[in-house]
Order: C-alpha cells, then structure tokens, then sequence
C-alpha cells in the first residue's frame, strides 16, 4: 500500500502481554524495531498505553522516545496537529490514556470493565485537559483517540467511565470520530446524540484475534455498523486519508 503515508497512530498493547521493564527492554528491538522493518514504516509512530502496558513501565516506554528515531510518545495523553498538504485544512488528534481515566481491567481475558481510575485527581487533570483542547479546537478534522473502546460489542464492550464523560463531551465539542483498540478485532459503530453522529473505530486485530460478539445488545440496534474477527486471516488495520473535503477511513 504505498500511500505516502505520514505517521502511525498506535493505540495500546505497544508490548503485550507485560509491558517493558525500563528503556532498554529487548522488547523495543524484537517487537517494534525489527518487526516493522519495511520503508514505509520508517515514520513517527504515535503511541499511547493500553492496559497491557501499564503491568510494567509506562514511563520506560516515553523515555524510549529519545532512543528511537520513530517511537514518538511524549507523555501519557497529548495532542497532535497535521496541515492537509497543499491546503489550510488541519487535523488535530488528541491522544488520551483511558487507563489512567478509568483504572485497569486487570482479568483482560475475563472481559472484566475497568473499576476507576487509581488517581482520581490524574484523571480529572486528564479530563480537564481535553475537555480545554475540545473546546478551543478550530481544526476541520478533530479525532479523539485511546485504548478502551466507548462502545464495542465485542468480549470488553463499551467502557462504563467513557460513555459516561467522554461519548456526550465528544457530542458536544463536534468531534469527528474516536479510534480505539483494545477488543481484538475491527469494528465501525456510529452514535447520534442531538442530532449529531459521531463515528466509533476500533481497531485491535494487529495481533490476536477474537471473534467474541458478547456485547451485541450492549449497544442499541444499529449503531454497530461493522464487525469483522476471521480468526483464520492475518489480522487488520486501518488506514485514514484526508483531504479537505473529507476523511476516508478503511480498514485493511
């Protein structure tokens, strides 16, 4: 797919199952490094932390940033702008860390939601900070991004804590679209709260694949718009285009 492509947004599970135990894991080269080795992914990658990734060392993997021409994760959520070549329309991604808003769900494997966050005063820092970013943003493109889906019908289903605060300020600030990983397998659902649909990506299938259906009536009738988790393929991922007239989101 030789697309131009610009940057890489990775959304959690950056070194499953464990995490890294500091900056010069061997986990760096033998699963980031040397795996993705093609020249096309020779770019900044935009990482945030899943759940996985907080049982070890978070902040060995933001210190890697200085070890890495490629790894790009300068703290725990941040914000990220892009101009639309040959225009003046921007994209702007604010990248969040919803273990630290929600708690980790320590029984991945059990489906177990998230039980609130262990810092609730880190948390509200978080929220606060994009709650400001949503609201001062003028770009033409705003994607919320982080690891726990808002709504999934698949094994972890919708995040309790996100469709509470996240889903009706993403509503209220117009946002474009929240991309997530975490449930393993690729899912579009879209939400519409006054009037205004918002688009829900989830994107999880890079490595393990789960066909789990166990949230189906978690969601109301015709929000999940696609689900797919061949367990016998090579997994997915998904690729995002933008031009100034609209953003084009396919998975691969």
């Amino acid at each position: 797919h030789d697309n131009n492509i610009q940057f890489i947004l990775a959304l959690g599970y950056n070194s499953y199952f464990d995490g890294v135990k500091d900056e010069h894991d061997a986990r760096f080269k033998e699963t980031f490094e040397w795996t993705y080795t093609a020249p096309s992914l020779n770019i900044p990658w935009y990482l945030i932390a899943g759940n996985h990734d907080w049982n070890g060392n978070v902040s060995a993997q933001v210190a890697y940033s200085k070890l890495s021409k490629r790894w790009m994760f300068p703290d725990l959520y941040y914000g990220l702008k892009f101009g639309i070549p040959g225009s003046s329309s921007t994209v702007e991604i604010l990248m969040l860390d919803t273990v630290q808003l929600c708690g980790n769900s320590d029984h991945d494997f059990l489906g177990k939601q998230p039980k609130g966050p262990e810092d609730a005063a880190l948390a509200d820092a978080q929220w606060k900070w994009l709650e400001s970013r949503l609201q001062a943003s003028t770009a033409d493109y705003l994607i919320v991004a982080g690891h726990y889906p808002v709504i999934s019908i698949a094994e972890h289903g919708p995040t309790q804590q996100l469709v509470e605060t996240l889903r009706p300020m993403l509503h209220k600030y117009r946002a474009t679209a929240y991309f997530s990983g975490h449930d393993h397998n690729l899912q579009h659902l879209q939400y519409t709260l006054s009037n205004l649909t918002i688009d829900y990506f989830v994107s999880g299938a890079a490595n393990f694949i789960d066909p789990s259906l166990k949230h189906q009536g978690s969601v109301e009738p015709g929000v999940s718009k696609f689900h797919w988790a061949n367990i016998f393929s090579l997994g997915g991922f998904a690729y995002v285009h933008a031009t100034p007239d609209n953003m084009t989101f396919q998975f691969i």
